[in-house]
This record gives structure tokens, C-alpha cells and sequence, in this order.
């Protein structure tokens, strides 16, 4: 069996996990604001890898933050695996056409009212990519098992805007996925119940 087919499956098993639905709980999951999407690229090797970005700490939000490729969903896109492949495409150089799409996971709502779609794909395992340079400072590949394993998925909380906020984080050498993008990766850890 393939990799895609694996994540398929996976992706596919019937169950019914508790997922996280976004940073904040008082909102409809289904309300739409701002659509977006972000490119779960997993590289094809024995030890599937997934690739992530570091933004620039010149950005105007989310400076210096780990997370996937991917961005708002735009007029243009046709939904939301258009979406991810064009902004993977403008931000790491990552041809559309070398990712085999397995399927789209649970969307997540950010504090900044995004409702963003997960997006799964499998991509070669020597691809080079190329930062965008005014976005990305780093593209960097962490291990499927090391990112989906619920031991390395830590708890935190902060005060926010008066309130309690809780989100997990996971800590790659000395990297540090937390927010958003480690919501999803805690979403898809209990969504594909991997290694299937």
C-alpha cells in the first residue's frame, strides 16, 4: 500500500475522535468569516516527514511562527485544495503538480477568524524548496510519527484579552509549533490514528 493510500485510509476510518474546534469555544464552527487552507505536505520515505515553514519575523502577524504552507482562500481558488497549492507554490516553491492530494481534514477557527481547511498531501522526498523571501525564513521537515505522537503535544495557557487561553504546543529540537498550527497537528494525530 502507498503512502496516500495510507493516509487515506487513515483519514477515512470511522470514528468519531474530540477534536479541537478553535482557539476560542464561544463562536459556530460553521460560521465562515475568512476561508483558508494550509498544505500538510508529507514526504515519501520509509519515515514519512512533514513539511512546515518558519515565518520572517517581518511579518506583520504571526512573526517568526512555525507553520504550514497555506493562507486565506482567494476569489480565484477553486476551494480549498486550489487554495493550498497556490499558496505552497508561492511561498516554498512547491509545484502543484508534484503533490498527489489524499484529502482534506477537520477544519480549525484561529483567534483572527480564519476558518482554515487542512489539506493533505504526498510529496517526493527530495524536492527542494525555495522560501518566498518577504514570508518564509525556513522550510524544515519534522517526522510524521514525532508530530502525531500525543506524548510530544503539550498544554499551555495564557492570559488573553482578560481570559484564560489554553493551546498546545509541541517542540521540535528547538523549534516551537504551538497555536494553530499545533491544533491541527493535534487534530489529525487523533483524526488518522496513526501509524495504519
Amino acid at each position: 500500500m502507498t503512502l496516500a493510500e495510507r493516509l487515506r485510509a487513515a483519514l477515512e476510518t470511522a470514528h468519531e475522535p474530540i477534536l479541537l474546534t478553535g482557539d476560542h469555544h464561544d463562536f459556530d464552527p460553521e460560521e465562515v468569516t475568512h476561508p483558508a487552507a494550509v498544505l500538510v505536505a508529507v514526504t515519501d520515505r520509509a519515515d514519512p516527514g512533514v513539511i512546515l515553514t518558519q515565518r520572517t519575523e517581518t511579518m506583520r502577524r504571526h512573526a517568526g511562527q512555525i507553520a504550514f504552507p497555506g493562507g486565506r482562500i482567494d476569489p480565484e481558488d477553486d476551494g480549498p485544495i486550489a487554495a493550498a497549492l497556490r499558496e505552497a507554490e508561492e511561498e516554498i516553491a512547491l509545484p502543484r503538480a508534484d503533490v498527489q492530494i489524499v484529502g482534506t481534514a477537520d477544519r480549525y477557527r484561529t483567534v483572527t477568524g480564519y476558518c482554515v481547511t487542512p489539506v493533505i498531501g504526498v510529496v517526493a522526498a527530495d524536492l527542494a524548496f525555495v522560501p518566498a523571501e518577504a514570508e518564509v525564513a525556513n522550510v524544515f521537515e519534522v517526522p510524521l510519527r514525532f508530530l502525531l505522537d500525543e506524548a510530544n503535544h503539550k498544554e499551555g495557557h495564557i492570559l488573553f484579552q482578560g481570559k484564560e487561553r489554553r493551546y498546545y504546543e509541541i517542540w521540535w529540537n528547538d523549534r516551537r509549533i504551538w497555536g494553530a498550527t499545533a491544533a491541527m497537528i493535534v487534530n489529525l494525530s487523533r483524526r488518522l490514528l496513526w501509524p495504519a
